[in-house]
């Protein structure tokens, strides 16, 4: 396998350079369009970096479930999960973190990169409550900077085309999964049927 092994490798064969359009979309903060765009996501890709290596995990909850606090600062509540807090943990180790949007049936994306911090101010948690549910903690991201990214990716996948959504009962089920990884001793198919009243129970 032939490899990669510096920058003037690379960059000869990236040629040619960026256009304008690639390098001056980036802003150090957020742009009144950009604001319209995490305003209306419903979800995002939380990347985080620690010791252990990368994470990346996903996060979601109704249109501007991230807010933007002002122009230089994003607040995400950390909703109930599993209590893994990989990325919580990695915040607290390193603040180095991404965030990348999408929006159901729009091409765009948009890329956030910065440094975190996680806060539990019980007047900040409060004002994310969710059914009287408080986050335990939030992620506050300070940017570094911000951009839109074109719709290739988007396009190339036909993410949003429902001709090409595969039907879930063809995948393997969480609860299967976990049976055959653990010698049946975790999930099975009890699992997967007392998952849709679990998840309701603890969705906030």
């Amino acid at each position: 396998m032939t490899k990669i092994v510096s920058l003037d490798q690379l960059e000869a064969l990236y040629q040619p350079a960026p256009a304008p359009a690639s390098t001056a979309k980036v802003a150090h903060a957020i742009t009144p369009d950009y604001r319209r765009l995490i305003e209306v996501s419903p979800f995002a890709a939380l990347a985080t970096i620690g010791p252990e290596g990368l994470d990346c995990s996903p996060r979601g909850d109704k249109p501007g479930f991230v807010r933007i606090h002002d122009d230089k600062t994003l607040m995400l509540p950390d909703r109930r999960g599993n209590n893994r807090i990989d990325s919580l943990r990695n915040i607290v180790r390193d603040p180095r973190c991404a965030l990348l949007f999408l929006i159901p049936g729009a091409g765009t994306t948009l890329r956030v990169n910065g440094r975190a911090h996680l806060s539990i101010d019980p007047a900040l948690l409060e004002s994310f409550a969710v059914e009287d549910k408080a986050p335990r903690s939030v992620v506050v991201l300070d940017i570094d900077e911000i951009y839109f990214q074109c719709a290739r990716a988007v396009l190339r996948s036909e993410l949003w085309n429902p001709e090409r959504h595969v039907d879930p009962a063809s995948l393997p089920t969480p609860g299967q999964i976990l049976a055959a990884m653990t010698g049946q001793r975790v999930g099975g198919e009890s699992y997967d049927k007392a998952w849709p009243e679990r998840a309701k129970q603890t969705m906030w």
